[in-house]
């Protein structure tokens, strides 16, 4: 078993998701092959959305997560399966996103995602895929609730 792949993998999937949550564009646009392909399942957005190629993937995370979203993913529990110079991967996986635009509405929710991973000429791991299926998610509008008070960094693009 190829350990070093293994934990590269790991690392790839935790960069894609913190990249998510900074907001940081470019970085998280490495992280993804050109012909990347994703399918976020989300019952609040109305079914599974579909994006082909790392340009469509990335302008529509960042058309989508504007500064007055805030998330935090978490993705844990990894069963990841090496086929030389590509694997897939299978992540527990739980959110938290907070629009404080619209009444800090909060949707929170657990999934698990399905990627497939293929390691470039330069020996670098991407993910070629990504995409999740729910398992729940609820909203709850927080700006309703008595005393709520939320303190946050908004993200910039960076």
């Amino acid at each position: 078993m190829d350990i070093a792949a293994l934990e590269e993998i790991k690392r790839l999937k935790h960069r894609y998701l913190r990249c998510v949550d900074l907001k940081q564009w470019d970085e998280l646009a490495d992280t993804l092959t050109v012909d990347a392909t994703a399918e976020y399942g989300t019952a609040v957005q109305g079914g599974p959305l579909r994006r082909a190629g790392r340009d469509a993937i990335v302008g529509f995370l960042r058309e989508t997560l504007t500064p007055g979203i805030i998330t935090a993913h978490s993705a844990q529990q990894p069963e990841i399966h090496l086929d030389g110079d590509t694997a897939t991967g299978t992540w527990c996986f739980t959110d938290t996103v907070i629009a404080t635009e619209h009444d800090h509405t909060m949707i929170q929710g657990a999934a698990f995602y399905e990627d497939r991973y293929a390691r470039g000429g330069d020996g670098a791991w991407r993910i070629r895929h990504t995409g999740f299926t729910r398992t729940y998610e609820y909203v709850v509008a927080l700006g309703e609730l008595p005393g709520f008070r939320m303190t946050a960094d908004r993200w910039r693009e960076r």
